[in-house]
């Protein structure tokens, strides 16, 4: 079965420093996917690659059968590709609902737009309570969701997150990790960078570990999970 993401001998470079040094993996539709590492590993750089927003100095990205080689970022998204960047980058500015509308900036389906962002609103219930609230006044935890929701408005075959539980109350990690479970469990296509190793990999069909711009181990979630040097490194167990 031909994977849905398969990047392979991926190089990124800023100057002379290459940030991700020759990595492959791939990822199946509905699967949950995940990068683990500790910063700096090259993580955020390749979803960035892998988004458009990023050019690689070598390597091969194929997305649904197609090679991403030198597709801008917009056109990516409208293959089916959707970034949730880490930090959010939300409009802080515009109110929740335009913030989701803008997350469809590509759709002409009013009436999909409308029962998308309805489904936002079931996935996250705060945001329907206040859809005209400026989103700058959410919490750290609420932007996240806000920023999740926008990425699935432009109705994504794969999903990329980049650090969702960064910066979070352990109560609102917990509420995003149960929203990506229950994403996970409607099919949708996962690429999860996550610094949260236990919560990623439990989550995970596949995991990778990133070590300064290579993947050093790669197997299932509860593989990793279990082995000894994972948790040891990540888990903070002796």
């Amino acid at each position: 079965m031909t994977a849905l993401l398969e990047v392979e001998d991926l190089k990124v470079a800023y100057g002379k420093i290459e940030a991700v040094k020759g990595i492959s993996f791939s990822v199946e539709a509905g699967q949950v996917v995940t990068l683990i590492g500790t910063n700096g590993a090259g993580k955020t750089t390749t979803l960035r690659t892998l988004s458009g927003l990023l050019k690689p100095s070598s390597g091969r990205v194929v997305f649904d059968g197609k090679p991403l080689s030198g597709v801008p970022a917009h056109k990516i998204v409208s293959l089916g590709l959707a970034h949730s960047p880490e930090g959010r980058h939300i409009f802080p500015r515009l109110s929740i609902m335009e913030n989701l509308q803008l997350g469809a900036f590509l759709r002409k389906d009013k009436d999909g737009i409308e029962k998308d962002i309805q489904r936002a609103y079931d996935l996250f219930p705060i945001l329907g309570e206040r859809r005209k609230q400026a989103a700058g006044t959410l919490s750290g935890g609420e932007q996240q969701m806000l920023a999740m929701g926008r990425a699935l408005m432009s109705q994504p075959k794969l999903l990329m997150l980049d650090e969702p539980s960064m910066g979070l109350s352990p109560i609102m990690m917990q509420k995003i990790m149960a929203t990506i479970a229950e994403l996970k469990a409607q099919g949708t296509t996962i690429l999860l960078v996550e610094q949260n190793a236990q919560a990623a990999l439990s989550l995970a069909d596949q995991g990778h570990v990133m070590e300064i711009g290579n993947i050093v181990l790669s197997g299932s979630g509860q593989d990793l999970l279990h082995d000894e040097s994972v948790r040891k490194a990540y888990l903070g167990e002796d």
